[in-house]
This record gives structure tokens, C-alpha cells and sequence, in this order.
């Protein structure tokens, strides 16, 4: 997926959650173009609520390749023609955009919102960093997680390994995130996750200082 395609789809995922329903129609219009595998179509079905299974759908079409923005764009023309034409128009008209200067841009965001020094940003976590963020999490702990990428099967893993502490299965399900993408697991793409999860900076109590 491009880069402006990513972005967008980033800018308008509260939106979307708000706006879009979910439904075996999208998620077999995109299966059936090979934009989501068979595990990607059952994990996606098996939240519990709308809203995580379009953050769960957003959170997967940006790794699905070149066409994964288009296809999804074409899946809502039966049943949300409005947030189709929606997405086309604010991909237009980010269409001469420099990607460079819209990364500059989206690190200068969340540098300001979160009071936090560009040079940490594309820094891996430590685990210390992640067991304080663990501790300060609550309900909004699954939305986090799911964007970030991880299944609802290995979040049930987690929490069958933890099954009396929540603090350990949402420690347990960060480090297991930042395990399997490496140096791609950046303190940047943990921010994105809790703005997108609308975690307001003043709850966290300078967990990455």
C-alpha cells in the first residue's frame, strides 16, 4: 500500500469506526480478491463489536499489498457509496503530497501531543517503557492491541497465560508485538495506536520519558 494510502486510512480510522459497518459483504469482497487470507477473514468476523472489527480490518490492509487500498475503496460501493466517495476525494487530493514531508509532518503531531522528543520516536521500546504503559492501560487495552496488529487469538493466548492479572497479560501481549516486528515495533507506531485508540497523553504519566 502506498504511503499516502496508509496515512489516510490512519487519519480517518475513528471516522470509519463511527461510520462503517463491517460486514461479510466487505470481508468477502476482499477475500475473494486475495487482499485477506482465510485466518485474516476469520479473525476479522471473530471480534466482538464493529468497532474492533474495522480497526482489526484497518489494521491489516496497509501489509496486504499494492492494491489493498483500491479493492477496499471498491468493496464499499454496494452498501457505503458516501465514505467510498469520501476516501477517493481525500485521496485525490492528497495525491501531489510528499511523502517525506507528511512523515516530517506526522512525527511534529505527535511529538506536540505527546510532549515527547523526536529522537525517541523511532526508538524500540524497552520493556521497562512497556510495563509502565501496561500498568496505566484499562478497558481500552484491546483496541490498542488490536491495532497494533496482534490477533484476537494471541491476545486470548496471553490472557490464558495470565489468568488472574491483567497488568501481565497486557505486558505479555506488548512484548509479544514488539518480538515478532522487530525494530519495526517503534515507539512512534505504539503512539499512533493509543491516538488512534483516543487515549488522551495526559493519562499516561510520562511512560516514555
Amino acid at each position: 500500500m502506498e504511503p499516502k494510502h496508509r496515512k489516510l486510512l490512519r487519519a480517518q480510522r475513528l471516522h470509519l469506526c463511527h461510520q462503517l459497518v463491517v460486514d461479510d459483504t466487505i470481508v468477502h469482497f476482499l477475500y475473494q480478491k486475495d487482499i485477506l487470507t482465510d485466518s485474516q477473514l476469520e479473525d476479522i468476523l471473530s471480534q466482538k463489536s464493529n468497532k474492533n472489527k474495522t480497526l482489526k480490518l484497518l489494521s491489516i490492509l496497509p501489509n496486504r499489498g499494492p492494491n489493498a487500498f483500491n479493492e477496499f475503496v471498491q468493496s464499499l460501493e454496494e452498501g457505503f457509496p458516501w465514505i467510498k466517495e469520501e476516501l477517493l476525494r481525500l485521496a485525490e487530493d492528497n495525491n501531489d503530497d510528499d511523502d517525506d514531508g507528511g512523515r516530517g509532518t506526522e512525527e511534529a503531531e505527535i511529538t506536540a501531543q505527546w510532549a515527547i522528543n523526536k529522537h525517541i520516536l523511532q526508538m524500540v521500546p524497552s520493556d521497562q517503557q512497556l510495563n509502565r504503559l501496561a500498568v496505566q492501560l484499562g478497558s481500552e487495552s484491546e483496541m490498542v492491541l488490536l491495532d497494533l496488529g496482534l490477533t484476537s487469538v494471541e491476545i486470548s493466548r496471553c490472557r490464558a497465560d495470565h489468568p488472574h492479572n491483567r497488568h501481565s497479560q497486557v505486558l505479555a501481549a506488548l512484548v509479544m508485538w514488539k518480538q515478532t516486528h522487530g525494530r519495526r515495533a517503534t515507539v512512534q507506531r505504539l503512539l499512533q495506536s493509543l491516538q488512534n485508540s483516543e487515549i488522551h497523553p495526559s493519562s499516561l504519566n510520562q511512560v516514555f520519558a
